[in-house]
């Protein structure tokens, strides 16, 4: 079974054990979060919201609040000696989905998939490291002179 949910202004199409980064929520870390806002269930019968489903929601847990790689943006007017570099990094929210309810069903959430997921990114950062580091470059402004 699997649902669509929206959460931070975004689509997330989700299924349960799913690890999904999504907008920063204000949640703490290990702390259960429901999602009531189910557009869609799907499987062996289709549910459609109009335009959510009403009583669904999605049961996650939070796992881990970051940072995503930066992104470099560079801007620069043509022959004006105008440039600009800055880098920004979205803050995210990984959730670990545990359940997908209907209307009626209740939520019994266990601790075993949390700790699986905390073993499997352990393992993942441990495999990482042990790769070929990057050299770091380092940009030294060039010193200008000038005649008198």
């Amino acid at each position: 079974m699997y649902a669509v949910i929206e959460c931070g202004g975004k689509q997330y199409r989700v299924q349960e054990g799913d690890l999904v980064r999504v907008e920063k929520l204000p949640s703490e870390v290990g702390s259960n979060l429901t999602i009531d806002k189910v557009l869609l269930i799907g499987g062996e019968q289709t549910i459609i919201g109009n335009p959510f489903v009403e009583g669904a929601r999605v049961v996650a847990t939070v796992l881990n609040q970051d940072k995503s790689k930066k992104v470099l943006v560079f801007r620069y007017k043509a022959k004006k000696n105008i440039r600009v570099r800055y880098g920004h990094r979205q803050p995210f929210t990984a959730i670990l989905v545990q359940k997908i309810l209907k209307a009626g069903e209740t939520d019994t959430v266990s601790e075993q998939p949390v700790k699986a997921a905390k073993k499997a990114k352990a393992e993942q950062a441990a495999t990482q490291e042990t790769g070929a580091a990057k050299p770091k470059t380092t940009r030294t402004k060039k010193a200008t002179t000038t005649k008198a």
